[in-house]
């Protein structure tokens, strides 16, 4: 999402909240302008029209609402208020008890796209709480849980296919990768990681394919150019050079000599590594754009990323589309 709509939905939210509807109505509407899939825009629009003697437009607004999401509660309730306003009685009275039935039955398709980005978070946070004890089982639970509220926030996923791995879950853990790769290949930490698991296993070609497509994709990305320098094969005359310089094997780099004579901070850096400052950075980034836009992560406090997210939140989920 473009920077500026993220500030105009951050803005208009928090004056629609604090009930300053005028100061909202601007924000709402530079959003809704820009980004048609927003459930609870409309809804704020809607309401701030009836606020105004509006109920045309109120209509309007919460019927689009209720088309993104029909399982949009709220607006369902708001609607069956304006068409009673309109005198519509049949139609509100139909609304109300849509409404009414869908309340209480449990299920998550039934919770709308903050909540669930709310309860996704909760459950990351445990994860996290988890695996810093180091009780990985149940942290890659609590992670598939996040997955079952909101699957492509491809954050969580990432941390769960860290988890696996770092259980020695391989297997589980590349299809983990594979999947992130699949719905957001732009998502530059999960191929750094991806990376890393394959090089901890042995398919050092395979990690190097996955590191150049990160520094084909962000040229700016140190740590992948650090792997791929130290995991570059040796040629026939360099290797000659450094058997003949040395008279061991250990002239060699490779990603498991992390700590060289040279002393450099590239040196010092493995593959194993993984928590560099790069993926911290677009863990963060994601968990910002998440909780922006997730009505939105939020945030609500996300550490890792769309998820937004199309929909982090690859999600394309009514309230929360990612970017």
């Amino acid at each position: 999402m473009d920077p500026q709509i993220k500030q105009h939905l951050a803005n208009g939210r928090e004056y629609y909240r604090a009930g300053e509807y005028e100061r909202a109505r601007p924000h709402l509407e530079a959003v809704r302008d820009a980004h048609e899939d927003f459930a609870d825009v409309h809804n704020m629009l809607g309401f701030i029209h009836y606020e105004h003697g509006q109920p045309e437009q109120a209509r309007e607004a919460f019927e689009r609402a209720l088309a993104i999401n029909p399982h949009y509660t709220e607006a369902s309730l708001n609607l069956s208020v304006v068409y009673n306003e309109l005198g519509r009685y049949d139609d509100g009275r139909k609304m109300y008890e849509q409404a009414n039935s869908a309340r209480g039955s449990g299920g998550l398709d039934q919770l709308e796209p903050l909540a669930r980005g709310k309860i996704a978070n909760m459950h990351r946070d445990l994860a996290d709480a988890y695996a810093a004890v180091g009780l990985l089982d149940h942290s890659i639970k609590e992670l598939k849980k996040a997955l079952r509220v909101c699957p492509t926030f491809v954050d969580i996923r990432t941390k769960l296919a860290n988890a696996l791995g770092d259980s020695s879950r391989y297997s589980e853990a590349l299809d983990e990768f594979q999947a992130i790769c699949d719905l957001s290949p732009d998502y530059i930490p999960a191929r750094t990681h991806y990376g890393v698991t394959l090089w901890r296993i042995g398919r050092v070609a395979e990690a190097r394919a996955q590191w150049t497509e990160v520094v084909d994709r962000d040229p700016s990305n140190r740590s992948c150019h650090v792997y791929l320098k130290m995991t570059e094969p040796l040629s026939s005359s360099d290797s000659a050079d450094a058997d003949s310089d040395s008279g061991s094997d250990d002239a060699e780099t490779s990603p498991a000599d992390a700590d060289s004579d040279s002393g450099s901070d590239d040196a010092e850096t493995s593959p194993a590594d993984a928590e560099t400052s790069d993926a911290e950075t677009s863990d963060a980034d994601t968990d910002t754009e998440r909780q922006s836009a997730v009505p939105a992560p939020a945030v609500e406090d996300d550490d890792t990323a769309p998820l937004d997210p199309p929909g982090i939140d690859g999600e394309a989920s009514p309230d929360h589309p990612q970017d």
